[in-house]
């Protein structure tokens, strides 16, 4: 797979959920084994775990989604007709070494295609993560704007406001 970059500027929360929505919707088009880990990086109130409500919001998950800070993983079933089994939202924050990921099941997590997994703070994990992870930086523009860079993706995500 050849490496792209997509650079997306929002102005708003309900921007960046939106922009999470064409993602999981483009992920459902696709014809091919779409790629289901994504690495989301950037600062405290940077925009990741909005970007993952807006996600949770296109796969029709009812619960409300936080960041799973202090259980380090949350998994979700989906319904049968999608092309994931299971959504997994994943907060490496609190880890001190990537080897405490491990007794949490997460080799057996990435290995499953049908696993649909976000991941925040992936640095402290980094090692561990397969090569056709897609990396999603999240950078604070000001009070309101994001700019939102998704690395090493050949997903076609048309964006449209």
């Amino acid at each position: 797979m050849n490496s792209t970059s997509i650079k997306i500027i929002t102005d708003s929360s309900a921007q960046t959920q939106k922009v999470a929505e064409l993602l999981v919707k483009t992920l459902s088009d696709k014809k091919y084994s779409p790629p289901h880990i994504f690495a989301l990086q950037g600062n405290l109130g940077a925009g990741k775990t909005t970007f993952i409500q807006g996600v949770a919001k296109a796969l029709k998950i009812k619960q409300k989604i936080l960041s799973p800070t202090f259980v380090i993983v949350k998994d979700f079933a989906l319904p049968k007709n999608s092309n994931f089994s299971k959504f997994y939202h994943i907060d490496c924050y609190r880890l001190n070494d990537p080897s405490e990921i491990i007794t949490l099941g997460f080799k057996e997590i990435i290995k499953n295609p049908k696993n649909l997994i976000f991941i925040e703070w992936p640095e402290r994990i980094k090692k561990l993560l397969p090569s056709n992870t897609v990396w999603i930086k999240f950078k604070i523009q000001d009070k309101n704007k994001r700019e939102i860079i998704i690395k090493n993706s050949n997903l076609g995500i048309k964006i449209s406001k």
